[in-house]
Formats: C-alpha cells, sequence, structure tokens
C-alpha cells in the first residue's frame, strides 16, 4: 500500500516536471532500484554464504562423529579378533611351558636322584675317611702323652738330680775351697754324662715315634687305596645304569642349546641395551665421582677451616685463659699492695698522731734543738762525710742511699730510743729501791704491831714471857715490869 501512495505520488509528481527534471529524475530512481538490487544480492549472497558455511561445519561435525563411531566399530571387531588370537597364542604357550616344565621336573628329579646318590657315596667315604682320623689322631695323642710324661719324667728327674747336686756344691764351697776346680770338673762330667744320656733316649723315643708313624701311614694308604677301588666300581655301575638316561639328557640337552641360541640372541638384544645403560652409568659416575671429588676438595677445605677455627679457638681459649690467670694474678697482688698501703697509711697516720702526741710532751729545749750534737770530732765528720760521697760498691750500701733522706728522722729516732732505754734504767732502779723501802717499812710494822701470825714469828721489838704454876712474882720482877703499848696506836698518833 505504501508503495502504490508512493507511485502515485511519483506520477503526481512527473506530471508537474519538465522533460530534464523527469530524466533525472528516473536516472535517480533507476540508480536507487539498481542499489537496492546490489544489497539485496549482497544480502542473498551473505545469506547463502552463511549457510554454506553453517553446512560445512554441520558436514564437518557430523563427519567427525561418522568416523569415530567407524572406529569405535572397527575398534571391537580388531579387539575381538586380537583376544582371540591371545587367546590361541596364550593356550598354546602354556600348552609348550607345561611340556617344557615336565621336562625340566624330569631333568631335575634324576639330577636330584644322581647328587643324592653321589652325596650318599661321598658321605659314606668321608665317614668312613673321619674314622680312620680320629682313630690316628686319638693314637697320635695318647703316643704324644706318653711321650710328653716320658719327657716330663726325665726333666723332672734331671732338674731334681741337677738342683741336689748344686745344693751339695754350694754347701760345701764353704769349707772345700781348695778342691773347687777338680770338684767343677767331676760336676761338668756328671752333666755331660746326664745330657748325652737325656739326648740318647730322647732320640730312641723320636726313631720309635717316627717308625710307628710310618706303619700307620702306609696302612692307612692300603684302607684308602681299597676304598678308592670300592668307589670307582661304583662309579661304573652308576654310568652303566644311567645310560639310557643320559642318551635322553643328550636329546634334551640339543633342545636346551636350540633354545640357548635363541635366549642367546635375547641375550645379545639385552648385552647392547646393557651396554647403553652401562654407558649411561660411566657417564653418571664420572660425573658423581668429579661431584664427589669436588665435594671431597670442599670437605678438605672445610675441614682445614674447622681445624684452623679450632686451634684459633683453642689459642683464644689459652690466651683468655692467661689472661685470666694474669688479671687474677694482678687482682691478687694489687689487693695485697693496697692492703700493705692501707696498713703503711695507718701505721703513718698513727706515727702521725703518736708525734702530735709527743710533741705536745716535749720540753722547750727539745722544741728548739730537737737533734742531739754529734759526739765526733771535726776529722772523723770529714772523714764520714768523703766517705758518704765515695759511689758505692755493695747493693745494701747503694739501698742505703735511697734513705739518706731520713737521716733527721733516725736522729730522732735513736735519741727518743736512747732516752727510753736511760728512763728505763732509772725506773729498774727507783722499783728496786721502792722495793727494799717496802720491806723495811713491813718488817717495821711486823715488828710494831701485835697479832697471833706476828707473834708466831720471831719478833725484836716483843718480848713475851709464859706463865709458871704456883711461882710468885717477886720483888724485882715487880720492879722491871715494863708497859706494852700496841704498835697500830702508836702509828695512829704519830700520823
Amino acid at each position: 500500500m505504501p508503495k502504490k501512495g508512493a507511485k502515485k505520488g511519483g506520477a503526481g509528481k512527473q506530471a508537474g516536471m519538465t522533460e530534464e527534471e523527469r530524466l533525472l529524475y528516473m536516472q535517480q530512481r533507476a540508480q536507487a532500484e539498481d542499489e537496492m538490487a546490489k544489497r539485496k544480492e549482497d544480502m542473498l549472497t551473505q545469506f547463502l554464504k552463511d549457510k554454506l558455511q553453517k553446512e560445512e561445519r554441520n558436514s564437518a561435525v557430523n563427519l567427525h562423529k561418522l568416523t569415530q563411531q567407524w572406529r569405535a566399530v572397527l575398534r571391537q571387531t580388531r579387539a575381538a579378533e586380537l583376544r582371540s588370537d591371545i587367546v590361541v597364542l596364550s593356550q598354546t604357550f602354556e600348552r609348550v611351558l607345561d611340556r617344557k616344565d615336565s621336562v625340566i621336573k624330569c631333568l631335575v628329579c634324576d639330577l636330584s636322584e644322581a647328587e643324592q646318590q653321589s652325596a650318599q657315596a661321598l658321605r659314606s667315604h668321608l665317614e668312613c675317611v673321619d674314622c680312620l682320623l680320629a682313630l690316628q689322631k686319638g693314637r697320635l695323642t695318647s703316643l704324644e702323652q706318653q711321650w710328653n710324661s716320658g719327657l716330663e719324667g726325665l726333666s723332672y728327674e734331671f732338674n731334681s738330680e741337677r738342683e741336689q747336686i748344686l745344693s751339695q756344691h754350694q754347701q760345701e764351697c764353704a769349707y772345700l775351697e781348695d778342691v773347687t776346680f777338680a770338684m767343677e770338673q767331676f760336676y761338668m762330667e756328671v752333666d755331660g754324662e746326664a745330657r748325652q744320656d737325656y739326648q740318647s733316649t730322647r732320640d730312641d723315643i723320636k726313631n720309635r715315634n717316627i717308625e710307628e708313624k710310618h706303619a700307620l701311614r702306609i696302612q692307612l694308604e692300603g684302607t684308602v687305596e681299597g676304598l678308592w677301588r670300592q668307589f670307582q666300581q661304583a662309579l661304573r655301575s652308576y654310568n652303566e645304569a644311567t645310560e639310557d638316561r643320559h642318551i635322553a639328557f643328550e636329546a634334551l640337552r640339543t633342545r636346551d642349546q636350540r633354545s640357548a641360541q635363541e635366549i642367546d640372541t635375547q641375550m645379545r638384544r639385552l648385552q647392547k641395551m646393557q651396554d647403553s645403560i652401562s654407558a649411561l652409568r660411566s657417564r653418571l659416575n664420572s660425573s658423581q665421582k668429579e661431584s664427589e671429588g669436588a665435594a671431597r676438595g670442599l670437605r678438605a677445605a672445610r675441614e682445614e677451616v674447622t681445624l684452623q677455627a679450632r686451634q684459633l679457638k683453642a689459642q683464644l681459649s689459652r690466651a683468655r685463659a692467661a689472661e685470666r690467670n694474669q688479671l687474677t694474678n694482678l687482682t691478687v697482688h694489687s689487693n695485697a699492695a693496697a692492703k700493705n698501703l692501707q696498713g703503711i697509711i695507718t701505721k703513718g697516720e698513727r706515727l702521725l698522731r703518736l708525734a702530735e702526741m709527743c710533741r705536745k710532751l716535749e720540753t722547750e729545749y727539745e722544741k728548739v734543738l730537737p737533734f742531739y750534737t754529734s759526739s765526733l770530732t771535726a776529722e772523723e765528720e770529714s772523714q764520714e762525710r768523703a766517705n758518704t760521697m765515695e759511689p758505692p760498691s755493695e747493693e745494701l750500701a747503694q739501698a742505703m742511699l735511697d734513705y739518706l733522706v731520713l737521716e733527721r728522722f733516725w736522729q730522732r729516732y735513736n735519741k727518743v730510743l736512747l732516752e727510753r732505754l736511760c728512763l728505763e734504767r732509772e725506773r729498774g732502779a727507783l722499783t728496786q729501791e721502792n722495793q727494799q723501802l717496802r720491806i723495811l717499812l713491813r718488817q717495821y710494822l711486823d715488828g710494831i704491831s701485835v697479832s697471833d701470825e706476828i707473834l708466831r714469828h720471831r719478833n725484836p721489838l716483843l718480848m713475851v714471857s709464859r706463865p709458871t704454876l704456883a711461882v710468885q712474882p717477886t720483888a724485882d720482877a715487880q720492879r722491871k715490869r715494863h708497859t706494852v703499848i700496841e704498835a697500830a696506836h702508836v702509828v695512829q698518833r704519830t700520823l
């Protein structure tokens, strides 16, 4: 419907157009129709191309599915054929293998029987030989024991006789010094004869043993030869009995050789493969050896480094130990020196305090002239000064020069020491005098005092008379009576 309207509208337009416009319009319209036709053809070709590509894809997919299904069918048929072939081949292989197993079992049984027979024969032979050897060893041991017992008896007798002779010789040497040489010759002859007897008896016993050994060897050789003949006869009978089996064994051996050839071909192939494997292994071994050599070198270097490190550690530990010992010694000595110095300081402080105390007790004269005047003459002082100017020849004199500064101190010290000695002597004299005075005073006090203890001893100032019975005092006695006053009362009154 719109097309018809369009055509009608075009016809109306064409009626109002000129000829040139109509031609131009017709050309434009023809171009537009051509373009529309080209577009339609292009769209149709594109649609057909797309459809063709889709069909090609579908055909390729279907062809692939068909090939897959056909392959599955072929595989199934081929697998069935191969399974049937494998079953047939396995049956034939098992049949051949069973036949060969039966043959091998027969051969093994025959071989085991033959080995048992030979082992039994060898066992019986070895038992006989062992019995003979045991008998011979027992006899030899008995003969050896007899010989050893005889030898021990002879040696014991010889040693006992020799010890007796030596003891007798030692006992008689004390009082037979004049005939020692003759006795020594006699004993040497006796010793030689005894040795000759011993050697002769030993040779006789050895010869008898050798003869008996030869006789036993001959007897054993005869028995061994008899046993060897019996063994050869048994071997011949065994070979005659097993001749048929030997022929069958030869036939089987030919078959075995054929199979061995086949095995040889296979083994050659295996050998080639093994050669390649060995070449690879040799390469691997060479690379391993190289790596081991490198590792060994690294280990050696590591061991050297560790050894050097250990040595350095040991040296460091030794140095540390030595330094620690030195430090301990230094600390011990420093502590001892500090203690000594502290003692010296305390002593010096004590000396200073004592000097200060002594300074307070000094007299005016000592404060003015603290040092005593020398008692030497001018010549002696000049000689002493010249001696001090000379260089010292001994170490003690050289050491004394370091203490010249303390000369004034020693002067004052010696002065004080002399004064102290003088005071001690004076004190001793005064104490002695005091003791004497005390004794005299005690005697005086004992003389003037009256007490039981004093009356027991002799008193020069008191006389005590004993009273007598029935005696009346006379007039003279009454005139001579004295008045006695207590000494303590006198002392109190006088003091």
